[in-house]
């Protein structure tokens, strides 16, 4: 989340916009805003969405939802115990996801 954050700044910063002016269009309070680009707050899809419409900008330039953007390297872990649970249930796997893996 830290990454997000630090692209909002960097985003707002580019378009000469203060926090100030972010935290009045979001209906929050300066100290909110700055917390979200400090990343002390998970950024939720409704304040991506905010952001990214302020900033006219698609959420995806902020945040993509990868492992750059969380904290949890969890992720490869979990999509192989899906692949392994798939094949032992013979239940189909995509072959783009097969192909990927090798």
């Amino acid at each position: 989340m830290k990454v997000c954050g630090q692209n909002i700044r960097k985003i707002r910063r580019s378009r000469d916009l203060t926090q100030e002016y972010m935290a009045f269009e979001m209906g929050i309070s300066q100290k909110a805003y700055s917390d979200i680009e400090n990343s002390k707050v998970k950024i939720n899809l409704e304040i991506l969405t905010k952001i990214s419409n302020i900033l006219d900008i698609k959420p995806s330039d902020i945040c993509s939802i990868s492992h750059k953007c969380g904290t949890d390297d969890g992720y490869e872990d979990k999509y192989q115990s899906l692949l392994e649970y798939m094949k032992k249930n013979n239940i189909s796997i995509p072959k783009e996801h097969l192909e990927d893996k090798k």
